[in-house]
């Protein structure tokens, strides 16, 4: 008997219990729509956060104070002009600020409000979506202007605020432009804040000319490791450390923020994809136990065939091919699924799924193995009976 006969009647033979192979095929598609859809959400989350992460800007270097050093320095603007004037530096946008309640006619909230320079709107990638950023002559005047998120907008009632003014901890700002919005890196979200010129935030808000932080633009990317080592080498420089003292600030390239983050989340990916393949296995299960009932029930057809002449090989064939057929029906359905759950992700989650062909194909060969995996003994079983047992079989 050829293999497209033991298709056809592995086919019959599953069409004769159809409730059965459903219920039998449910595990496998839970099992391979749980692997895409798990799968999707975190290749999905991992691209939302890279994007977003490289919203920031391009090609950038962070510094900020390691607040935790017995002795240690702040960064200062002075350590922000000297950074400037290194080699390959193009930009330097120095902060100063931190969370603020912001008010406007009754309605509050709660954001990150940051002295700035007008080099922030190029290095850190802040485009202004109505009005203007701020200028040299505002930060020289010490003006009390702001530019806004449109989260914080939004939270404050009204997108309508240019010209208007609003109150950040108790002292009046006028409005001068709205951002675009960038969506969340990770715990920052560059939506909801508010952007002072950094001379009034010194003198108006804080109180002092400690930075919280620095972005620097390299013009050349090749040069990012070049210049973060001599940033770390001015700095110490600059803060008296002695040879062996510990840094008193951090730096870190943008690039180092990527790669930890891929690494991080991709982790993540594989183990929702780990979890969810375990449901693969169970399904696998409940086909080895479904082909061994099924075995069981046609002891008596196996007879009959054996003695006409079929082979081992002809029962094994069958009993595979049912096998398999269960599983990649079910792996067929649950790619299905699969997608489905990556779809619906964008609502429940806020950003989409992702499901990669890469994906796919790995779940419907998993399926399939599995099928073969688990239908190798109970076909087996079935080659091996004695056909005059079999005949015997009540």
């Amino acid at each position: 008997m050829n293999l497209w006969e033991s298709v056809r009647m592995a086919f019959t033979a599953l069409a004769a219990n159809k409730g059965r192979s459903l219920l039998t095929i449910l595990g496998v598609v839970i099992g391979v729509g749980a692997v895409i859809g798990m799968v999707a959400v975190g290749q999905g989350a991992r691209e939302e956060v890279l994007e977003s992460v490289q919203g920031l800007g391009s090609n950038l270097i962070f510094a900020a104070s390691a607040g935790d050093v017995p002795g240690g320095q702040p960064l200062s603007l002075e350590d922000a002009e000297a950074i400037a004037n290194l080699p390959g530096v193009s930009k330097v946008a120095p902060e100063i600020g931190g969370s603020l309640t912001v008010s406007y006619r009754g309605e509050t909230s709660r954001s990150s409000v940051s002295g700035v320079t007008p080099e922030y709107e190029q290095v850190r990638n802040a485009t202004v979506a109505l009005g203007r950023f701020i200028s040299r002559s505002d930060v020289d005047r010490s003006a009390r202007v702001a530019v806004i998120g449109l989260e914080t907008a939004d939270d404050l009632g009204t997108r309508d605020l240019l010209g208007k003014k609003i109150d950040l901890g108790g002292v009046p700002f006028t409005v001068i432009g709205l951002l675009e919005p960038k969506g969340a890196a990770g715990p920052v979200n560059p939506d909801q804040t508010v952007l002072v010129p950094i001379n009034t935030a010194i003198t108006r808000l804080v109180g002092s000319d400690s930075l919280s932080g620095l972005s620097v633009e390299v013009g050349d990317p090749d040069r990012m490791d070049e210049v973060s080592k001599a940033m770390t080498r001015l700095l110490r420089q600059r803060h008296d450390l002695v040879e062996g003292a510990q840094d008193d600030f951090f730096v870190t390239t943008q690039v180092d923020i990527l790669d930890a983050v891929g690494t991080i989340t991709t982790v993540l990916t594989a183990l929702l994809g780990g979890i969810a393949g375990i449901s693969l296995v169970v399904g696998g299960i409940g086909i080895m136990n479904i082909m061994l009932v099924s075995v069981t029930e046609r002891t008596r057809e196996i007879g009959i065939r054996k003695a006409i002449g079929a082979r081992r090989w002809d029962i094994l064939a069958q009993f595979l091919v049912e096998s398999v057929a269960l599983s990649l029906f079910g792996g067929g359905v649950g790619i299905v699924i699969g997608f489905l759950m990556a779809v619906g992700a964008e609502p429940l989650l806020g950003f989409p799924g992702v499901v990669t062909p890469s994906a796919v194909l790995l779940a419907f060969a998993v399926s399939a193995a599995i099928g073969i995996f688990f239908g190798v003994y109970p076909a087996w079983k079935a080659s091996r009976q004695d056909p005059i047992e079999a005949l015997r079989y009540e």
